[in-house]
């Protein structure tokens, strides 16, 4: 190349068409600053072979290895040849296999005693693990000592690569972006990171960093470019959430105080128990927020059953104290009916202000849903907009345009990740002021990820349930291994309905004939077979985990056949999913509630919005097919009333496999934020930011928010700083340059969603 590149140019000026659009289309690399910060995912080191042992089926993959064994065998009468190569590396074996016009050419190359760099996806024939036609470089062509000796210690980075673009090519072509901006002194690299902030912190100059994270000498050279490359990542992540809190915080809002001797006052005096320690300190934190002058932002998480609602409506009530209006905006009917009714049952006479028979002190509660009878809806419009009812429960139905408040003064949004940030704002711009709002999960997270995801809201946490909750004992029903634990998990469920219980057994599929997309309910890939079908003929090269992800997931319709024929004959058994009619879901419920159906078999229709304090026992079928979040919401609906709850996990998966210590170490631990962390440990940082559900590549490239809980932090509080002295970035120029870039329009209206 004659001339440096800027870092926006299109990669097909300076590597030309072919290799340009493999990378936009196959890694979304489309301009030199991101095949700049394209980094590798690992280091091979020349003179340590790679592990064999456990490549990962069907997933493309890049090795180290030396070729132990070379034979040409001849087939189809001696017309046709193939070349079968086995590579070695101490810890297994790997075969390598060549048909047609590449067997000469590899033959030449793949001499015993050779190493080399081998690319393809991981197959299997006749037990043995295998890479059809891979693609391959060797690593010195001497078998001598003195070439081991030249790259022993050298570090090979290894690329996120396609099958379409082997590692050492994306090598190749990192290695010419960098030799022009070196031969340039890096001209157009943008240095986000203040001087001030990088001396102090002791980090490397950027350009040090990306030769040291692509080329490194020794290990310490990773280490320094990947301290100082999180640091880039974390710093301007921080910024951006830090100027939209200073912008919030600029807004003017209402101060909400409750009244001495109100509604909150004699909603207090009422309780027929005690608020856990927890809840108090939290509500402490919300009173503050809320008697200020600019909108609170607040994030209540918590374990299902902490007592999240009842710190949002004393919030609520405080606010109708003070002459406001409270909303709840919730996912579902299901939810937001559930929260009307808990609301008004603990309110009372409070919550029929102005109603006969209502308290004097009291406000109105309504119910506000898409499926309310039209004069219902016409009523609680009227209500809303007189300031009659003081608090408002409801679905997306509330952010239509014909939903007016007389005075909003609070929002509280349930299960925060459900709502986009149009819908958020549609429901803050009702009140004549930016009105206070508070978010709430029940989906434990990480302080690390809250700081992240969440960083335009302060959060608040209740880890500690209250008085009363029963704890759940849980544990891992081996199927396939051994048969008689799941004959003794029946036997459980028969001897807690003796005991004048009930139980839910939870599939992932419904099981119907109207095909087997069964929505958001469960856990089930599109278009599986009814279980009835026969799965593939088998291979004697799969293995026992293999054989148990390729069933199709247990289906609702048949184990609840199966049970009510088998191990629970004349026991009540009912089944419940999303695809029944309101009236008969309603009707089933309202039958389970009253304890006139012994076990429910559903999907995860009831993983929210269902309390049922009788039910004790929960049996969950293919448990490895549900995430480990889903599993301890689910878990939740047992052990809600004074007998102990038991939960017992099925899974025909082998013992050892990674599903099998997924579902060990939720049996093992009821601690939410724990089992937080295990998930995200086993999911890409994309899928936590928000990107890999749009099919973009994740902003994090070498920040993970799981383990780099120091650095958010400390990257926290510099951006607060640099923010709250320049808001407008004035005088950082490569900052703002930096933040445009990482704040495309998606990635922003991620960050406001949360």
């Amino acid at each position: 190349m004659d001339s440096v590149p800027a870092l926006d140019e299109p990669l097909k000026k300076v590597l030309g068409g072919n290799t340009a659009k493999v990378m936009a289309d196959h890694l979304d690399l489309h301009t030199v600053g991101d095949l700049l910060h394209h980094y590798p995912r690992r280091y091979a080191e020349r003179g340590e072979l790679t592990r064999l042992s456990d490549l990962p089926l069907d997933e493309h993959v890049t090795v180290v290895a030396q070729v132990a064994d070379a034979r040409v065998h001849k087939f189809d009468r001696g017309t046709k040849q193939r070349l079968e190569v086995t590579l070695t590396d101490g810890s297994g074996r790997l075969q390598l296999v060549f048909f047609g016009r590449g067997v000469f050419a590899a033959q030449k190359e793949l001499l015993p005693g050779r190493r080399g760099m081998f690319a393809g996806k991981v197959g299997v024939f006749r037990n043995v693990r295998q890479l059809a036609h891979p693609a391959y470089e060797m690593l010195g062509k001497d078998d001598g000592a003195a070439a081991v000796e030249a790259w022993a210690n050298q570090l090979r980075p290894l690329y996120p690569a396609c099958a379409q673009l082997e590692s050492w090519k994306i090598e190749k072509a990192v290695g010419t972006l960098l030799d022009s901006l070196e031969a340039t002194g890096w001209d157009g690299l943008v240095d986000a990171l203040p001087e001030s902030l990088r001396l102090g912190r002791g980090l490397a100059e950027l350009p040090e960093a990306l030769l040291k994270i692509h080329r490194p000498r020794t290990k310490t050279d990773i280490a320094v470019a990947r301290d100082r490359l999180k640091w880039d990542e974390a710093f301007v992540l921080q910024v951006a959430l830090a100027r939209r809190r200073h912008a919030d915080a600029q807004l003017p809002a209402v101060p909400r105080a409750p009244a001495e001797g109100g509604l909150l006052d004699a909603f207090d005096e009422r309780l027929p128990f005690t608020l856990t320690d927890g809840q108090q300190s939290v509500s402490r934190e919300i009173f503050a927020d809320l008697a200020t002058d600019h909108p609170m932002h607040r994030l209540l998480q918590g374990e299902v059953g902490s007592g999240k609602t009842m710190v949002a409506l004393r919030a609520m009530l405080g606010v109708v104290d003070s002459g406001g209006q409270a909303a709840m905006l919730a996912p579902t009917e299901v939810l937001a009916q559930q929260h009307h009714r808990s609301i008004t049952e603990m309110m009372g006479d409070l919550a029929e202000g102005g109603m006969l028979g209502g308290s004097e002190q009291g406000t109105k509660v309504v119910l506000l849903t898409g499926s309310m009878g039209a004069a219902a809806r016409r009523q609680a419009l009227l209500d809303l907009v007189t300031g009659e009812a003081g608090i408002v429960v409801g679905t997306h139905a509330l952010i239509e345009d014909k939903v007016q408040f007389n005075d909003l003064g609070l929002v509280v949004v349930d299960e925060q990740h459900r709502f986009g940030v149009e819908q958020r704002d549609a429901l803050r711009s009702k009140g004549k002021q930016p009105p206070h709002l508070l978010v709430m999960t029940a989906t434990p997270i990480p302080r690390t990820v809250a700081m992240t995801v969440f960083g335009d809201l302060e959060t608040s946490v209740l880890d500690q349930l209250p008085a009363g909750r029963s704890p759940i004992a849980s544990h891992v029903v081996p199927a396939k291994d051994k048969p008689h634990f799941l004959a003794r998990a029946w036997e459980r469920v028969r001897e807690e309905v003796a005991a004048g219980h009930q139980a839910y057994v939870v599939c992932p599929r419904i099981g119907d004939e109207m095909g087997e997309d069964n929505g958001d309910e469960g856990a089930e890939p599109k278009g599986a077979a009814r279980k009835s079908a026969k799965p593939p003929g088998k291979s004697p090269a799969k293995s026992p985990e293999d054989e148990a992800e390729k069933r199709p997931p247990l289906a609702v319709l048949d184990i609840a056949e199966q049970l009510a024929k088998g191990p629970l004959r004349d026991l009540r058994v009912e089944v419940l999913h999303g695809r029944m009619q309101p009236e008969a879901k309603d009707e089933v419920m309202r039958r389970f509630a009253a304890a006139e159906v012994d076990v429910l078999v559903a999907t995860t229709v009831i993983e929210v919005g269902v309390n049922v304090p009788n039910a004790t026992a929960m049996v969950i079928m293919d448990a490895d097919r549900f995430g480990v979040s889903q599993l301890h919401q689910l878990r939740g609906r047992v052990g809600r009333g004074s007998a102990a709850g038991l939960c017992l996990l099925v899974s025909e998966m082998p013992e050892g496999s990674p599903a099998r210590a997924r579902l060990g170490a939720v049996a093992a631990t009821l601690d939410g934020f724990e089992l937080s962390r295990i998930d995200l440990e086993q999911r890409r940082e994309g899928d936590v930011l928000g990107q890999a559900q749009s099919g973009a590549r994740s902003s994090l490239r070498v920040l993970a928010v799981i383990d780099d809980e120091e650095v958010i932090a400390a990257a926290r509080e510099e951006a607060a700083a640099v923010v709250a002295a320049d808001p407008e970035l004035a005088g950082y120029p490569e900052l703002r340059t930096a933040l445009d870039a990482f704040l495309d329009e998606e990635r922003e209206e991620y960050l406001d969603k949360g």
